[in-house]
């Protein structure tokens, strides 16, 4: 069985490419929003903390790759143009740990603060982080131009992978490969990569550990638990994967804005983890595959309601109703997520 389905998501890119690329792009910010919501796992899921902030450090990994891999250091600083004559251009293989390492670093910082809190009141806390790094991105634009504010980041490096341009179509004799389909198989390296590590972190010391403060935080600590530094852990772990998914992002679409990182985006990122299944790996993957491709599956929705309507419902207000409607049904079928996470205590039960 996993062989078949490795076999399938490999050639899934081909099969898309009969709908047009459009559908392959698509795959792709699926594959991202999977890389995100399972970083969110980790610190939402397995932890027990409710981060509403989590865009933060996607915003952190997409514009440090957004400055260090485009013109806008060299031409604002003569400095940096004078070090760096050609412009700055990091590698990917470089720009990926340094994103994992400042989204964590950033994750530490806000984590340090907010040992104490739980429930709604660290849910407030980290909302308003991800907001002030949002504003803050929008504001250093003057006097010093450093994020060039409201208007972005453009002219980014595409992704480079062993000397092949991801940015640009692959041409193997009459064979051409889409950039898109490139993305897709680098993104799709790195979400298996992510799943093996998330898998053996919550089947280790730590993930058990974590779980304890999930369940009762207050008992793990009377069992010698060091839940000071294993929350710590948490948000920095997360927040790596979230700054890895901002590199790849920005590499990606070629531009950076305060106006992707938006409280809807964490949000957006939330409601993956907890429709697809709190704490399960792969109930959080699916929950990120249904709420990414559904929106653009409802156009074909939407356009046939429209005409029976002669125009007079408004697109722009229908989709994310049926998607409302559609998550609403759904969480009320399943309160625990689409696929939620066995209950071992059952299991070993039914064992013994």
């Amino acid at each position: 069985m996993p062989w078949v389905l490795g076999a399938v998501l490999l050639l899934l890119p081909w099969l898309l490419q009969a709908f047009g690329t459009h559908w392959v792009r698509v795959a792709d910010t699926c594959l991202l929003y999977i890389l995100l919501a399972l970083g969110l796992n980790i610190v939402v899921g397995c932890a027990g903390l409710l981060d509403l902030g989590y865009v933060a450090f996607y915003a952190a990994g997409a514009y440090l790759f957004a400055l260090l891999a485009s013109p806008h250091l060299s031409d604002q600083f003569a400095t940096v143009a004078a070090l760096f004559p050609g412009g700055l251009h990091t590698p990917v293989w470089l720009a990926i740990p340094l994103g994992a390492a400042a989204a964590a670093l950033l994750g530490v910082l806000l984590g340090m603060p907010t040992l104490r809190l739980r429930g709604d009141y660290l849910a407030i806390v980290t909302l308003g982080f991800g907001e002030i790094v949002r504003i803050l991105i929008n504001n250093l634009g003057h006097p010093i131009n450093i994020t060039d504010g409201a208007k972005g980041l453009g002219q980014i490096d595409s992704l480079r992978v062993f000397g092949l341009d991801l940015g640009k179509p692959l041409v193997i004799g009459d064979f051409e490969i889409a950039s898109v389909t490139l993305h897709y198989h680098l993104f799709l390296a790195l979400v298996v990569l992510t799943v093996i590590v998330c898998h053996r972190l919550q089947h280790s010391r730590i993930g058990r550990a974590w779980l304890a403060i999930r369940e009762d935080e207050t008992a793990a600590r009377a069992m010698g638990i060091h839940t000071r530094n294993l929350k710590l852990l948490a948000f920095g772990l997360g927040a790596a994967f979230g700054g890895v998914a901002g590199v790849l992002f920005a590499a990606f679409q070629g531009f950076v804005s305060p106006e992707a990182f938006t409280l809807q985006e964490s949000v957006l990122i939330v409601a993956m983890v907890v429709f697809g299944g709190l704490g399960h790996i792969r109930g959080v993957i699916l929950g990120a595959v249904v709420l990414t491709a559904l929106p653009e599956m409802l156009r074909y929705v939407v356009g046939p309601l429209q005409a029976m309507s002669d125009g007079r419902l408004d697109a722009g207000v229908l989709r994310p109703l049926l998607i409302a409607l559609a998550m609403l049904g759904t969480m009320l079928w399943r309160p625990a997520g689409l696929w939620p996470a066995p209950d071992e205590t059952k299991a070993e039960a039914r064992a013994e």
